[in-house]
């Protein structure tokens, strides 16, 4: 009111703030104020009002997925001259409004009977299998060191067991173990998945891709698990004794009332038995993890290892299965071929797959010149000649071929090929060497193999009795 007063008397900001004691700029304000009524103040324009369609059709296409990090150069070459900081929050700001117009959410009214949801989670180097039963909330358990489907199907078999029945769908997640592909959205079962499932006669059904929300109450159950079951228990000696803490565990929680239903899912689980459809008298056969198509190697890939199988199967398809530690090739139901599991990258091969052991590789002599084709036409001496020399790296080899092919001529066939059989033996693998072989002719010693008899060939001298070197008789 000073302020107001001596305004009012002086006429200017700078006397009225000279004689209260404050500044122009506060003398200002307050007759601003004074003169335009307060209320609500009208929005000041932003630098990013202008991309909100932008914006919106970019988080829309994307399912709110894409960054404001790869949205502001779209958002820069579009005219946008504002800070980085000041754009992230315009994101932020968009796509807490696309979430609310996303989608409506309405609770799900399980039937007895009707759904069990299944989900694999990982913590640490254990495998964490989870079902629910959907209506009871009847919740399932166990640990495992591999997700693969035939580890699923055993876990799955084993959850049959303990609820006393099937249910008449069970939800998965679109986990690659139980699905052999995806058509327009549609995925299609693996037929091991489907063959067990005719077994136990349920639907299998999957959810939607990237939609965590159509499964949550297994992804409720995976973390619970996680927190209240692994970590507290930092970890278990063997599989054995992690498997006999989830049975202790899931008995524990079941048996408490859950605070969805505010019921105890042990009770309402024998209400829902009733209605479960009944486990088949025999249980399934060992159904196949994988169908592969045998490749021209006569292999087949399972777990980024290759496995051998017989050559008539090449291009065929066969059936994949692993059991007790063993992976069981089938075709039409046969066995064909048996293998111990290898790590990924390693090959497992069967020699009757492929007529005998493995033979080393050796390179094919193919002679071309005149020369080269009379020296090699004297056999396979001349063939284990012609390597070793180029092993030993004997300089100007071609030519040194062509002088031994040329002694043929003067010696004849045998002759040269004794005469390369001893260099062969002696590491001389130059002409002169051969040559001064057959000069020396029967001179030069043979050489034998170590055990062998030794045989030389002395000339004949006369042989006088013994009689003939007798003393004289003394006279």
């Amino acid at each position: 009111m000073d302020i107001l007063s001596a305004y009012e008397e002086l006429g200017s900001f700078r006397a009225a703030a000279a004689l209260c004691g404050t500044t122009h700029k506060t003398v200002r304000r307050i007759v601003e104020r004074r003169s335009d009524p307060p209320g609500e103040r009208p929005p000041r324009p932003k630098s990013t009002d202008a991309l909100e369609k932008l914006l919106a059709d970019k988080i829309r296409s994307t399912d709110g997925r894409i960054s404001a990090k790869r949205l502001l150069p779209i958002a820069q070459a579009a005219g946008y001259e504002g800070s980085a900081r000041h754009f992230r929050r315009a994101v932020a700001e968009a796509k807490a409004q696309w979430r609310r117009q996303r989608r409506t959410y309405r609770p799900w009214a399980a039937a007895p009977g009707e759904h069990l949801v299944i989900d694999w989670g990982v913590e640490g180097p254990l495998k964490v299998f989870c079902a629910v039963l959907a209506w009871s909330r009847y919740r399932f358990v166990r640990f495992a060191t591999r997700m693969d489907q035939a580890t699923t199907l055993r876990l799955l078999a084993e959850c049959f067991e303990e609820i006393g029945g099937v249910p008449a769908v069970v939800l998965a997640d679109r986990m690659g173990c139980l699905k052999g592909g995806v058509v327009a959205n549609v995925v299609v079962p693996a037929p091991g998945y489907v063959a067990f499932a005719a077994h136990y006669g349920f639907r299998p059904d999957f959810c939607e891709a990237a939609d965590p929300e159509s499964k949550g109450v297994v992804e409720n159950l995976v973390g619970y698990a996680k927190s209240d079951l692994v970590v507290p228990a930092g970890g278990w000696a063997t599989l054995d004794e992690a498997n006999e803490a989830a049975r202790l565990w899931c008995a524990e929680v079941n048996a408490r009332p859950h605070s969805e239903i505010a019921a105890v899912p042990e009770i309402r689980l024998a209400t829902e038995s009733a209605v479960l459809r009944a486990l088949p008298s025999l249980r399934p056969a060992l159904a196949p993890t994988a169908v592969r198509k045998v490749d021209s190697m006569r292999t087949v890939r399972f777990g980024c290892a290759r496995y051998s199988v017989p050559g008539q199967f090449i291009g065929r398809r066969v059936e994949l299965a692993v059991h007790a530690g063993e992976l069981v090739v089938s075709h039409a139901g046969t066995e064909i071929a048996r293998h111990r599991i290898v790590g990924p990258g390693e090959i497992s091969l069967a020699d009757e797959h492929y007529g005998g052991p493995a033979r080393r590789p050796v390179r094919a002599i193919r002679p071309r010149s005149a020369a080269e084709i009379a020296f090699c036409s004297l056999g396979p001496i001349a063939e284990a000649f012609l390597r070793a020399a180029a092993a030993s790296g004997t300089p100007r080899l071609a030519q040194e071929l062509a002088a031994v092919a040329e002694l043929r001529a003067a010696y004849g066939d045998e002759t040269i090929t004794a005469a390369l059989e001893k260099a062969l033996a002696y590491r001389r693998f130059g002409a002169a060497d051969v040559r001064s072989i057959l000069l020396a002719g029967q001179g030069s010693p043979s050489v034998r193999p170590a055990g062998a008899r030794l045989e030389l060939d002395l000339p004949a001298v006369p042989v006088r009795p013994l009689a003939a070197y007798a003393l004289e008789p003394a006279r």
